[in-house]
């Protein structure tokens, strides 16, 4: 039997940081385009939905192809909502019409350089036996510091403190947005959560890691999007 596999692309809103956000023009589309553009070229989901809010985020989302079965509470699209509590309630509805998935993954519409090979990297990552659950990474600079109020630099991995090169600490990784998450339905149904210990990662090129949290990133995104090919180009030449 064929496996189902539903893309999941959540896109409230209301965004705070960079407003309208999710439908904003990006390098000539609304940003709702790529989630699901890059979705349909991997040809592994069954349905790709969009979850949102707002009707106006539905129609962007119908018109690029997605379904918009349902609209999601405003209760659950506030700043302090969490994606996973979207993310049960589109689950119920779904299975109360007769649709189980057998995979979810997360797009998230704020990782516009994400590519097919992503997906289709941790859907074969999710094909090895006791790999339930998936997420993409980035190299990240092995040394993690927060700041106190008076601004004070705290260094929280202390292991790393007397090494002074980069290149004799082990490598850093962080959550990059690519993918996000790509679980079995029934673990997620069980643990509630996407990453737990077991979780397996997928790694990224760092310059498809942009996230779009900040203006400074949209600019930034825009760039790379732009030079892509060349960006490539350049990173095969320099192996």
């Amino acid at each position: 039997m064929t496996e189902k596999i539903l893309a999941i692309i959540p896109a409230r809103s209301g965004s705070r940081g960079i407003p309208n956000k999710n439908i904003r023009n990006f390098c000539g589309r609304p940003l709702l385009y790529y989630p699901i553009s890059i979705a349909k070229k991997s040809g592994i989901f069954d349905r790709i939905i969009v979850d949102t809010d707002s009707q106006e985020i539905a129609a962007i989302g119908k018109r690029f192809g997605a379904e918009v079965p349902y609209l999601r509470p405003k209760s659950l699209a506030t700043d302090n909502a969490v994606v996973i509590d979207a993310v049960l309630l589109l689950l119920k509805r779904l299975r109360a019409d007769g649709y189980k998935p057998d995979i979810i993954s997360l797009l998230q519409p704020t990782s516009p350089l994400r590519e097919v090979e992503d997906i289709l990297n941790c859907h074969k990552l999710l094909q090895k036996p006791g790999v339930d659950s998936v997420v993409t990474v980035c190299e990240s600079h092995p040394r993690f510091y927060h700041l106190e109020k008076d601004g004070k630099l705290v260094l929280v991995n202390h292991e790393t403190e007397n090494i002074i090169n980069r290149q004799q600490v082990p490598m850093g990784y962080m959550l990059n947005g690519c993918i996000v998450y790509m679980i079995k339905t029934n673990v997620f149904l069980k643990k509630k959560k996407f990453i737990y210990d077991g979780t397996y990662a997928v790694v990224c090129p760092k310059w498809r890691s942009v996230d779009l949290d900040y203006i400074e990133d949209w600019v930034h995104a825009e760039i790379l999007y732009r030079n892509k090919e060349l960006i490539k180009r350049r990173i095969k030449s320099f192996k």
